[in-house]
Parts: C-alpha cells; sequence; structure tokens
C-alpha cells in the first residue's frame, strides 16, 4: 500500500522528529479530520507499505533520518516557487533549497523526485514574465534531477480566500499563454509538465494531463508493478492516487498565504503547541472516546513483474 504525508501539512520539514520516531515504533495513529474521535491506525512497515509519499518545502530536516527510509519506496514532491517573504513567510532560503533537492535526488533518484511550482498567481510583481525567468532558472539548476515539473493554477478556495484576499483567478488566456512556455521551457531541461487538477487545457502544447501522483509515477519510482484497488482522487477534476494521509489540517508553519490546508496562523500556532514528537499522532494523543481502527494493510507490489527504472 500507499502512505501519504503531504496532503495536509509539511511533515518533513515540522516534524521529521516525529515522524521517525513513528518509523521505529511501527505505527501512526491519525485522526479523521471530519470526526474527530474515528482513529485510523496505520502499520508502518515495509512489509505492508510499498511506498510514502511526500510532499515539502523544505526536506532538510529529514536527511538525519534516511536510514529509516531505506527499506521503503519513497516518492518525493519538493516545491520550489519563485515567491518571497511576502507570499511565503517561512520557507527557507530558495537557493538552499535547490541544493537539498539535488541531495535527496542524489539519495533516492531522480524516478523518485518531482519538482512542484504551484500554485501560479500573478500580481504586479509576480507577472508573466517574471514566472517565466524564475521557471527557467530552476528548470536549468534541477536539470538531470528530476523529469517531473508539476504545475497549476491558484484555486480560490474559503481558506485561500481568507487568508489571501487580495488573490485573483487566472485567466484562461494567460494559462494557456504561460502554460505553453513553461511546458517549452520545462522540455529543456528534459522534464514533462504535469498539470495538477487543470484539465486538459495544455495537452495540446505537450503536457501530460492525466495526473501529476499516478500509481505509474510510484511504479516507476520502486521499479515494480503495483496491484493497487481503483481509488479517486482528492478532487473531481484529479485522476492521482491520494489516500492513507498521516497528517493534520491547521499544523503547516510555512504559513503561504495561498494554503488550502489552514485556517489562519492563528489556529496553526495554537495547534503547533499541542505537537508531542513521541506521540502516535501528530497532534495531541488518545482520547477517552476515541474508537481505533487498525486499517488492513497489504503489500500490492506485483512480484512476478519488475519494470525497468
Amino acid at each position: 500500500m500507499i502512505i501519504n504525508t503531504g496532503q495536509r501539512t509539511d511533515i518533513p520539514a515540522f516534524y521529521a522528529e516525529w515522524f521517525a520516531n513513528r518509523l521505529k515504533e511501527g505505527f501512526v495513529c491519525v485522526r479523521n479530520p471530519y470526526n474527530p474521535n474515528q482513529v485510523s491506525r496505520y502499520r508502518l512497515d515495509p512489509s505492508v507499505v510499498d511506498v510514502i509519499g511526500f510532499c515539502t518545502k523544505n526536506p532538510a530536516p529529514m536527511f538525519p533520518y534516511m536510514d529509516l527510509l531505506k527499506d521503503y519506496g519513497q516518492y518525493w514532491f519538493v516545491t520550489v516557487t519563485p515567491y518571497g517573504r511576502d507570499i511565503e513567510p517561512n520557507v527557507p532560503d530558495k537557493y538552499k533549497l535547490l541544493e537539498d533537492f539535488k541531495r535527496l535526488s542524489d539519495l533516492v533518484g531522480p524516478n523518485s523526485m518531482g519538482w512542484r511550482y504551484d500554485p501560479i498567481f500573478l500580481s504586479e510583481r509576480y507577472t508573466s514574465e517574471y514566472h517565466l525567468r524564475a521557471f527557467e532558472k530552476i528548470a536549468a539548476a534541477l536539470d538531470g534531477y528530476t523529469e517531473t515539473a508539476v504545475i497549476s493554477f491558484i484555486d480560490l478556495y474559503p481558506k485561500v480566500r481568507r487568508n489571501f484576499p487580495e488573490a485573483r483567478a487566472v485567466p484562461k488566456e494567460q494559462r494557456l499563454s504561460l502554460g505553453k512556455e513553461l511546458i517549452r521551457i520545462a522540455a529543456e531541461h528534459g522534464m514533462t509538465v504535469k498539470p495538477c487538477a487543470e484539465g486538459d487545457e495544455l495537452a495540446p502544447y505537450g503536457a501530460d494531463c492525466g495526473g501529476c501522483m499516478r500509481i505509474s509515477d510510484y511504479e516507476k519510482a520502486i521499479g515494480k508493478r503495483l496491484n493497487a484497488p481503483k481509488k479517486k482522487g482528492a478532487r473531481a477534476a484529479c485522476a492521482c492516487w491520494l489516500s492513507c494521509d498521516i497528517g493534520a489540517y491547521d499544523t503547516c508553519r510555512h504559513l503561504c498565504k495561498y494554503c488550502y490546508a489552514n485556517a489562519e496562523p492563528e489556529k496553526v500556532l495554537a495547534q503547533s503547541r499541542l505537537h508531542d514528537p513521541k506521540s502516535p499522532f501528530l497532534i495531541g494523543g488518545y482520547r477517552e472516546n476515541d474508537k481505533i481502527r487498525d486499517v488492513p494493510q497489504t503489500s500490492w507490489i506485483d512480484e512476478q513483474t519488475e519494470l525497468l527504472r
């Protein structure tokens, strides 16, 4: 099976010690965000967990614990965007992040790495021309370290509207013109652009619009076929395999203005104070009325088929 860590928060950036402790103890407890007394307990054991998926803006805190992951398949999305601290107040220096991306790629291999350049929004400062210059610079730096560049244009979810009221949707004409150029630049650096939940409007220009995190991506990372059960994406427009996430909403301290997973900074800081690196839960611990369900887990690896990596 696949364990995901990055739909709700950034575990490598802020909770690496906790995750390392979970790997050592061999299990993790996850509260249902919509019914908090329902708890899913997952085994963390390479005999049943085929791949662990990460999505982070700062992988470096996990580097001391990489030996704990050596028996697991891994897929890492590392987000590198061109925004300053006016938009991403707590994201590390981008030049260091590029070096950390390359170090991680050297550890796990380019097939286990994806670069996320998203979400894209336009403003007086962050113009189309600005994005093209920044994308070219980042793509050149990551040439050879990944073959995947994921892009998306900003979605104005309620939390985004509240925390980023000046944000505006990107009109279709600009999505197409900018997307076309990003696809061209990526190709020059050995990368395929995968739009995230953007439909197929960029397919005529060479984008792979079949989903940014498919079972085939995990298979390529581990070099083995996965007999995975069918699963819908997180959104209607999403074709990705996104399930079994062990994170928690309102806990990412990057505090990016465009974030869909945080309600407001005050709640994030309050939640963070409840974090215990030794707890089975990312936030808090067991509660009196918890109903704990041990999730059935099995390996999906098809031992009869090995893929070329």
